[in-house]
């Protein structure tokens, strides 16, 4: 049965015709929204509870105005401002109080006459004959023995008309448009809404997104996994970015591989306003979704392949005037696309303007490979540089495939189609992903280390912003030197003199003692060409054997230097490839896609591997001297010198 699945999969291959109309995500664009009717898909009526968010449909005119009465804006007494001309410190003029106390809510039943005042609390009704409100502080009750008519105060200030009243109509008035058609009710506008006494509000009806994963591959999170799949992320993201445009998800599921069923499902999909599908896009085997969608009409798929990294098999089609988009199964090609072509779209639909674009200047820190022929959009973290107001951006080293690259990235910058290569020290624009540009209070570039998060993690609960930036020892170390973060985890062993980080030293660093971490080779438990042997003397044996794997570390890292150390001029199968973490080699150890490889014996011990111990290294941190004085560092060096740290690394199998 295999052999006749390679045997149709080599066959479609060699027939097939892949993307041979790739368009510029330009001509994309224009051919998708050619087709689409991008005007709000109608109204409905909902309460102030659910309002929150919504886009307002028509234009909102009071039926009342606000106040709907004087009212008093201060606790004190309703007068006429005629009665207290001439009222002084040293000439206070007296007033008969009436015998009413006019509370919020309670309509005023006695004429203020000349000569008196009426008691008031803040928001009561001014009465008949009082054109002013004279605060209680600039008054003082007055003891009248053996006169007659009640109670009396002294004004020891002048009132003028309509002093402390907030007049009727004076904040809306009836007839008035409080509010216009577009808007987006914010808790503000709802607070206008409720004061002229709306209990619901037109809006505009949310378009309703279908989203379909497809693939025999994905499994739904919360259900048991199985050897070569995944867990279904894209529908969660996408669900939550169809909310964050203005649209209302509608999950489908997932859909396996099969033409009924996918074809089934989405002839559900095109029951609400748009349809989503990720994966299935290209055209190899196993590859379904754009041959049912394919079938549409009306005009059907209007580009299929964009020049695009990533989001190159991005498939638009349209049908019945209804959007059909296939975004790439790989999670961050998917969110790009998203946001570039169906973001815009659902904003459209749901009656929002498009949404703002913000720019930046920054410094690219190292330089950039690109592909020619393809737009190419990298996305970015932001950090201060060693000059005020100047930014460097380093690129996130994570593929399509990666989940996390839209969570940890500020933005992205664009590299031409004709470029191959943006060299170190360019100057690029980066485009923000909506984020605040409140720089974090603690930056750490550098190695990566699971006993990082123990110290990181404690600052955190605190309160401190960190930002941490994974590009190996190395590339740490240069960002210190440009002044570019507060922290630069290392690691690096002189090869001549055996001593570990104080040899890399340039002036204006300073190194902060962190803690040990045992080196060595991991392997599968039970393998003899490993298990009981010497780390040197299995490197050696290993390097030999062409059937023995290895998993290598990338270039700059402390664990290359260490491995090239070992393996001298051997260089074994797998040699050149490169694992960006222990986790990496681990993992790759334990699925049998490598035999061996270096890491640290923490990640040995998380996915059951054997591991022959090669050498104690020292993980310490760099820190800039100009920067040694800042809270966030002293926070951090007082942190990794606690004791709450040291056992925690203790659990972990570091030593202080």
């Amino acid at each position: 049965m295999a052999t006749e699945d390679v045997r149709r999969f080599v066959a479609q291959a060699a027939r097939q015709e892949q993307f041979l109309d790739v368009v510029s995500g330009e001509e994309a664009r224009a051919r998708f929204h050619r087709h689409l009717d991008l005007t709000p898909r109608g109204e409905e009526s909902v309460t102030l509870a659910a309002a929150l968010g919504r886009v307002l449909a028509t234009d909102v005119v009071a039926g009342v105005d606000v106040p709907g009465f004087d009212r008093s804006v201060v606790d004190g007494f309703a007068l006429r401002a005629a009665d207290s001309l001439g009222a002084a410190e040293d000439n206070p003029i007296r007033l008969r109080l009436n015998d009413e106390v006019l509370a919020a809510g309670r309509a005023p039943a006695l004429t203020v006459e000349p000569g008196t005042a009426t008691v008031i609390a803040t928001g009561g009704m001014l009465p008949r004959g009082a054109d002013a409100v004279a605060m209680v502080e600039h008054t003082e009750p007055v003891e009248t023995p053996g006169e007659s008519g009640g109670l009396f105060i002294a004004l020891s200030r002048p009132s003028t008309p309509g002093a402390f009243v907030a007049a009727a109509g004076s904040d809306i008035g009836r007839g008035e448009v409080v509010l216009r058609r577009g808007q987006v009710l914010t808790s503000r506008e709802i607070g206008v809404l409720a004061a002229i006494g709306q209990a619901e509000v037109a809006v505009v009806r949310r378009p309703r997104v279908a989203i379909l994963s497809t693939g025999d591959e994905i499994v739904a999170p919360g259900q048991p996994m199985r050897t070569g799949a995944v867990y279904d992320s894209n529908a969660a993201i996408l669900a939550a970015a169809v909310a964050e445009s203005g649209g209302e998800p509608v999950p489908l599921g997932i859909a396996a591989d099969d033409d009924a069923q996918l074809e089934a499902l989405v002839a559900r999909g095109l029951e609400c306003d748009a349809l989503l599908l990720s994966g299935g896009t290209s055209k190899g085997a196993g590859d379904r979704s754009h041959r049912v969608v394919a079938r549409l009409t009306d005009p059907g798929i209007v580009a299929h392949g964009v020049a695009l990294k990533p989001g190159k098999p991005l498939c638009l089609a349209v049908t019945r005037g209804k959007p059909v988009v296939i975004l790439p199964g790989f999670p961050t090609s998917a969110m790009f696309t998203f946001h570039s072509f169906v973001a815009p779209v659902i904003r459209a639909l749901a009656g929002l303007p498009p949404a703002a674009v913000e720019t930046v200047p920054a410094t690219l820190p190292v330089r950039l490979g690109s592909e020619r022929g393809r737009t190419e959009y990298v996305m970015v973290s932001l950090v201060q540089g060693a000059e005020e107001g100047v930014l460097a951006a380093y690129p996130l080293s994570k593929g399509s495939g990666a989940v996390t690259a839209f969570s940890h990235a500020d933005g992205f910058l664009a590299i031409d189609a004709q470029a191959e290569m943006v060299e170190a020290g360019t100057p690029v624009s980066v485009q923000r992903l909506g984020r605040s540009l409140a720089p974090a209070d603690l930056i750490v570039v550098g190695s990566q280390c699971l006993g990082l998060n123990a110290v990181l993690g404690g600052l955190i609960a605190g309160g401190m912003t960190v930002k941490a930036l994974n590009v190996g020892s190395m590339g740490g170390l240069a960002a210190a030197r440009r002044g570019e973060c507060d922290v630069a985890p290392i690691h690096l062993m002189d090869p001549e003199t055996e001593v570990y980080n104080t040899p890399f030293l340039a002036p204006g660093l300073e190194l902060v003692a962190g803690y040990r971490r045992m080196q060595g080779i991991v392997f599968r438990r039970g393998d003899p060409r490993f298990e009981g042997r010497a780390a040197a003397e299995a490197a050696r044996a290993a390097a030999e054997r062409p059937d023995c794997i290895l998993i290598n570390r990338n270039a700059g890292s402390g664990t290359r230097i260490l491995a090239d150390r070992l393996l001298g001029a051997a260089r074994p199968t797998g040699y050149w490839t490169q694992a960006k973490s222990h986790n990496a080699v681990a993992v790759a150890v334990a699925q049998g896609r490598a035999d061996w490889g270096l890491a640290i014996e923490t990640a040995a011990s998380l996915y059951g591997l054997g591991f022959l111990p090669l050498r104690e290294e020292r993980y310490d941190f760099v820190i800039p001297a100009a920067r040694r004085d800042r809270p966030a560092v002293r926070r951090f060096v007082e942190a990794l010198e606690s004791v709450e740290v040291a056992d925690s690394l203790r659990g972990m199998g570091f030593a202080r």
